[in-house]
């Protein structure tokens, strides 16, 4: 794993990839705060890069975090190539620094924590891809990140 990087100031958001759903948190590394803050899903590519278009202009982050799914042993599977293909995507339309996180069992960290909430089963499918994210981006000023991809 690479050296942590500065993490510069300001706002920084972090997606929890899916193909149906992407989770969405907001944080800033000084304050060392971050919270669950949308999950986009639509019926195509644009919608979605619409509506985080939409939280960009809102949030104007200096940064972005992306889930890197990995399998427990730390490979790569098809779904991270995907995950790849969508920061990638991230950094085209936006200009933004992008780095990819390790979320492994953030699903399951994200679960367990609406399970104490007392949110349990569907009720907790619209918060679940959130709080995964919000895990990956404390993950991602804690240390944990992949890479960094700049263009």
């Amino acid at each position: 794993m690479p050296n942590t990087p500065t993490i510069p100031r300001g706002t920084t958001l972090a997606f929890d990839f899916g193909e149906t759903r992407i989770g969405v948190a907001q944080g800033d590394a000084e304050l060392g705060i971050t919270h669950p803050l949308a999950t986009v899903s639509g019926a195509d590519n644009n919608s979605k890069f619409a509506a985080i278009a939409e939280l960009i202009r809102e949030w104007q982050p200096v940064q972005l975090v992306v889930g890197l799914p990995l399998s427990t042993d730390g490979s790569e599977h098809e779904l991270t190539r995907l995950a790849r293909r969508f920061g990638h995507r991230l950094h085209g339309r936006f200009g933004l620094p992008v780095y990819w996180a390790d979320e492994r069992l953030t699903s399951l960290y994200a679960s367990d924590l609406l399970n104490e909430a007392g949110l349990r089963g569907r009720k907790q499918k619209p918060a679940l891809d959130q709080v995964a994210a919000q895990a990956i981006l404390q993950g991602f000023f804690e240390g944990g990140w992949v890479e960094e991809f700049h263009g």
